[in-house]
């Protein structure tokens, strides 16, 4: 079975590889189907011949009974009641006995909210044997096959310490064999709701940057460290040469992600689960619009009754936002013009060794704080950057040159990050004023050198980068090929030792990276970043090289990158965990352009993702997606400068089926005109 499962992923890889010029891919539903259509005239053909035609004379007979019993004394001394009212008087009877012939095939709510409920809004329940709408055998193999899936990914995220949906897990805990292995997500307990409970987060009098001691951070384990195939393994002594020392900490299976992706991958072209998960996808779309047909109204009231709260003072979080471009093209054009202002003789850049200041840079562009403007800037996506990922990181640079990107928006250069740190702490005091706005800004990790980490934790100390609106994302870009070109780096391995070591050698010993302990306090987690689109020439599976032998300049394919930083998230979170310390989760870009199996990657390993656009293609995909809950941070407004037109967009639609989206900015300096 195992062979056949990869037989099948490595075909649909290899068509994604060759790029073929397919009508719709195996894994997409075809909207205009043949079949679908005859499959479903005969099931209304057979529903109408099955139905019992002795019932409808005495559900009439009773309905009219009904109506003259309840009519009032005052309608019928008035003569025949208008068309209108006698429609609806004699449509609510039908329904009530309709709903006594249905009413033991209805699962209903507890009592009290079924009350509650009946009285505020109008629902739709839809009863009888067979609701869903493909043969019994096909509904059978398809709700294994969806529960099976299920399985995967909350192994994956018990074992990495990430969160999976407690209404999922709770039906999955009834449908297992044994009972599942008690998961972090169950240990942390829901915030109270109560019309008493404290809104604000609580500050410290005291900067969190401010107390750097070494001799009072947590003690020196005296743990040694060596990556081992591409995962770090922890030993209990300095010498890593002793097996027997080796630290006990879950590690993944390489053998096992590759045969749970293999079952994925043939899953999602399966065609009896793709017909099942279209149609549930449809009948979650209708249900979303029969419920605002008659509830709209009703929703509208009952949010106007909601004191002091409305669009403007509810708490919004921005999950996809880069640090580099979080602020707007008009904040960065005034930044700069102050900064010429007030700092033109500072040193700022050494080019070719000799050292310039900021009247030099701007000299050698004939340009004066007069002649900038947002246009001059240039900062601003346009029709340019569409399917051109190249056009759009060029954008990153102020009047394209990339000394000025080096000087004002990174956080490693001639002055530090003076800059960047400060146009960063004008972005969250503007967040801190309106109260109720939160960001997650990713800040970049390359994985070329092993002080990057330090450095980053030195700047965002030194300069005191915090705000309680703000929370870190550590986001690694997916450029090995870049970097083994310029012979920065010798192998892939090279590259995860320089991302996780360090952060094991902090969580070991705090006091031998002091800055990068208090920095850690602060981050959520690890982002994967790069051009989606990118043709992969290498397929991953158990012939794959391991990370120490690949040395070649083509880049490794994208489930390889989240794999392996996956696995090493993994072992760090097991050991801060172990010292009380919080941990981190996997939240990549995902699904915003090429080949769908970096979704089935996203879905088996990674918390949340951001963009998911390819689940439109996918059916079984989207399902999965819905039924797991898993985040999706999606940003309309970049699609439609790089990938997707604003008005082909499937927010709206994955709104109306239940996925769990959030929306975001991703790029304000690129996309917004305003804050």
């Amino acid at each position: 079975m195992d062979g056949k499962y990869k037989e099948i992923a490595e075909e649909l890889f290899c068509r994604s590889l060759a790029d073929s010029e397919m009508r719709s891919a195996p894994y997409e539903f075809p909207e205009d189907s043949p079949i679908e259509q005859l499959e479903e005239r005969r099931q209304r053909l057979e529903r109408q011949i099955s139905q019992d035609v002795k019932l409808e004379p005495d559900i009439l007979l009773r309905a009219k009974q009904d109506f003259l019993k309840i009519d009032s004394a005052a309608d019928l001394h008035s003569g025949l009641l208008p068309s209108g009212r006698l429609k609806v008087r004699v449509a609510r009877v039908c329904v009530r006995l309709f709903k006594e012939q249905g009413e033991d095939l209805v699962d209903h709510l507890p009592k009290d909210r079924d009350v509650l409920l009946e009285r505020e809004f109008q629902r739709v329940t839809i009863s009888g044997e067979e609701t869903c709408g493909v043969p019994f055998t096909d509904l059978l193999d398809a709700a294994k096959s969806v529960v099976k899936a299920l399985f995967i990914r909350e192994k994956y995220m018990g074992l990495s310490l990430q969160s999976f949906c407690k209404t999922t897990a709770r039906f999955l805990q009834n449908l297992s064999e044994k009972p599942l292995a008690p998961r972090m997500y169950e240990e942390i307990p829901e915030t109270p709701v109560a019309a008493d409970a404290p809104v604000h987060p609580p500050f410290a009098d005291q900067h969190p940057y401010e107390k750097c001691d070494p001799e009072s951070m947590p003690g020196d384990l005296g743990f040694g460290l060596k990556m081992v195939n591409g995962v770090v393994h922890v030993y209990t002594k300095q010498d890593i040469t002793d097996k027997t020392t080796e630290l006990d900490l879950p590690y993944p299976d390489l053998p096992e992600f590759v045969a749970d992706m293999n079952v994925l991958m043939a899953l999602i072209i399966n065609g009896p689960i793709k017909s099942f998960c279209y149609r549930r996808l449809q009948y979650l779309s209708s249900k979303f619009q029969m419920h605002v047909l008659l509830n709209e109204m009703k929703e509208l009231a009952a949010q106007k009754k909601v004191p002091h709260r409305d669009f403007y003072n509810i708490r919004k979080v921005d999950t996809h936002i880069h640090a580099s471009s979080c602020m707007n093209q008009k904040h960065l054009l005034r930044f700069i013009k102050r900064a010429m202002k007030k700092h033109l003789e500072e040193i700022v850049h050494v080019e070719k060794g000799k050292e310039q200041t900021l009247k030099e840079v701007f000299e050698t562009m004939n340009l004066t704080a007069y002649d900038l403007s947002v246009d001059t800037l240039d900062v601003h996506a346009d029709r340019n950057t569409f399917h051109r990922f190249d056009k759009f990181n060029a954008k990153y640079n102020p009047i394209g040159e990339s000394v000025l990107r080096e000087i004002f928006i990174k956080t490693d250069n001639r002055v530090s990050g003076k800059y960047f740190a400060h146009i960063i702490k004008e972005v969250m005091s503007d967040l801190e004023e309106s109260k109720y706005q939160n960001a997650e800004l990713r800040l970049s990790i390359y994985g070329r050198s092993r002080d990057e980490w330090d450095k980053l934790a030195k700047w965002a100390v030194r300069h005191k980068v915090h705000s309680n609106n703000v929370r870190w994302l550590v986001q690694v870009p997916r450029l090995f090929d870049v970097y083994k070109t310029k012979k920065q780096l010798a192998n892939f391995q090279e590259m995860l030792e320089n991302i996780f070591l360090p952060l094991f050698e902090a969580t070991i010993h705090p006091a031998s990276h002091p800055e990068l302990h208090l920095f850690l306090e602060h981050v959520d987690g690890f982002d994967s970043v790069d051009d989606e689109s990118k043709p992969e020439h290498h397929i991953f599976n158990l012939d794959s090289p391991l990370p120490g032998n690949w040395t070649e300049e083509d880049n490794p394919p994208y489930s390889y990158y989240l794999y392996y930083t996956y696995a090493n998230m993994v072992v760090l979170n097991h050991l801060r965990r172990k010292r009380g310390f919080h941990t981190f989760v996997l939240r990549p870009h995902c699904g915003e352009a090429g080949p769908i199996h970096h979704l089935v990657s996203g879905f088996m390993l990674s918390e949340n993702i951001s963009h998911g656009l390819l689940l439109r293609k996918a059916p079984v995909l989207q399902y999965l997606y819905y039924l797991a809950q898993i985040g999706i941070a999606m940003s309309p407004l970049s699609n439609n400068s790089l990938f997707l037109s604003y008005h082909r967009n499937p927010l709206p639609e994955y709104l109306s089926r239940g996925l769990m989206v959030s929306l975001s900015t991703d790029d304000p300096l690129q996309f917004h005109f305003t804050k």
